[in-house]
C-alpha cells in the first residue's frame, strides 16, 4: 500500500532492465516497476517506459518508487522488433543520435542508412560517429569521408578514436546542455568506450573484438542515460544487429531525398520503381546519375516500410471486424 506521506512527481528513465527501471528528479534517484493498471492496458511495447522518458512516479519508500503513467514523448528512437510485425522502442526524449560505425570491419553505407531511417522516423536529428580511425591510414579515411558525403548530403560527420583521443574534444562540443543524445551502431562499434572518454572514467564495462567470429560482442546489456560533466545527457544502447524499419514511409522519403525529388519526374502518380515505363528513377538509374547501391537499398527500405503500414491496416481491419462479430453475437444473443 502506498505511504501517504509521498505525493506523485515526475522523473526521468535512466536506465532499463528486465521489468525493472532506473528513475531519478532533481533530488533522488529509485528503482521502479510499472503498476499492474499500466501493464494490463498496455496494448504493445511503446506502451513501456523505455530510456529517456519523462513518467509520473509514486515513491513507495527512500530508493523504490511505481511508475504510474508515461508523459507524452517529444521524440522516439523506434525499430521493427526482429521477427515480428510491431514496433520495438529504444529510446525516447532524444535530440539527436549518432550513429556510430567502426572504420575497419564494419563500415556499411547501406546501414548507416538504415540508421538514418529510423532516426529520422521518430523526428530526431542524425548524425555519423566514424570510430576507431587509428586502425586505417589517411587516404583510407578521407575514401570513406568521400563515400559518406557523396552518400549523405548535410548530415554532420564526427571521426574519432578513443586510442588516440582523436576527436573525442569535437564530440565532447557537439554535446549541449540539457539535450539528449543518444548512440547506436553495431556490436563492437566503440559507443561504450567513447561514452567512458566523454564520462572520463571507467562507468561503462567495454570488450574486445572476438577474434573467432570477427564481431562485436555485447558488452552492453541494458540501455542507461549518463549526465555529462557540462549537463549533456548520453544513452548507451546494446549493439544492434537488425535494424529493422517499421512504418517509415516519410522518413525513407526524408532519407532518399534526391531520389524522392527525381520521383516527381515519373509518368505515374503510383509508380513503383521498379519496371514501368517514363520512370524517372529507373532513367536516372541507366544514364549513372543515381547509383545502383543507393537504388537498390531506398527499394529495399521502402518495400520494408511499405509492408509493415500494409499488415498494420490488415491487422486494424481483423480487429475491428472481430469487434463487430461480437457486438452482433451479443445482440444476437439478447
Amino acid at each position: 500500500m502506498l505511504s501517504m506521506d509521498y505525493q506523485d512527481q515526475t522523473a526521468r528513465v535512466v536506465a532499463q532492465y528486465r521489468g525493472k527501471y532506473r528513475v531519478k528528479n532533481d533530488e533522488n534517484e529509485f528503482w521502479a516497476e510499472i503498476t499492474g493498471k499500466m501493464m494490463f492496458f498496455a496494448g504493445s511495447k511503446t506502451d513501456y517506459p523505455v530510456v529517456g522518458d519523462i513518467v509520473r512516479i509514486s515513491e513507495l519508500e527512500p530508493d523504490h518508487a511505481v511508475i504510474r503513467e508515461i508523459l507524452p514523448r517529444k521524440t522516439a528512437l523506434s525499430r521493427k522488433a526482429p521477427g515480428k510485425d510491431e514496433v520495438q522502442p529504444i529510446a525516447a526524449n532524444i535530440d539527436m543520435a549518432f550513429v556510430v560505425q567502426a572504420v575497419d570491419r564494419d563500415f556499411n553505407l547501406n546501414r548507416i542508412e538504415r540508421y538514418l531511417t529510423i532516426i529520422k522516423a521518430g523526428k530526431i536529428g542524425p548524425a555519423i560517429l566514424l570510430n576507431k580511425i587509428d586502425l586505417i591510414s589517411k587516404d583510407e579515411l578521407n575514401d570513406k569521408l568521400t563515400q559518406i558525403k557523396d552518400r549523405f548530403r548535410g548530415i554532420e560527420v564526427i571521426t574519432t578514436s578513443v586510442v588516440d583521443r582523436s576527436g573525442i574534444e569535437s564530440l565532447r562540443k557537439a554535446i549541449k546542455k540539457g539535450r539528449a543524445y543518444c548512440l547506436v551502431g553495431s556490436s563492437g562499434s566503440g559507443k561504450s568506450s567513447l561514452i567512458n572518454e566523454l564520462l572520463g572514467k571507467e562507468l561503462i564495462k567495454t570488450n574486445t573484438i572476438s577474434t573467432a567470429t570477427k564481431k562485436g560482442r555485447h558488452t552492453t546489456t541494458h540501455r542507461e542515460l549518463f549526465v555529462l560533466q557540462n549537463g549533456g545527457m548520453v544513452v548507451d544502447n546494446p549493439g544492434i544487429r537488425e535494424v529493422g524499419v517499421a512504418d517509415a514511409g516519410e522518413a525513407v522519403a526524408g532519407v532518399f531525398g534526391e531520389i524522392s525529388e527525381l520521383a516527381t519526374g515519373c509518368k505515374f502518380a503510383d509508380c513503383t520503381h521498379i519496371n514501368e515505363p517514363g520512370c524517372a528513377i529507373l532513367a536516372a538509374l541507366r544514364s549513372g546519375k543515381l547509383s545502383e547501391a543507393k537504388y537498390l537499398n531506398y527499394i529495399k527500405l521502402k518495400k520494408e516500410s511499405d509492408h509493415y503500414s500494409m499488415s498494420n491496416l490488415e491487422k486494424r481491419r481483423e480487429d475491428r471486424n472481430f469487434g463487430q462479430m461480437v457486438k452482433n453475437f451479443k445482440k444476437f444473443k439478447n
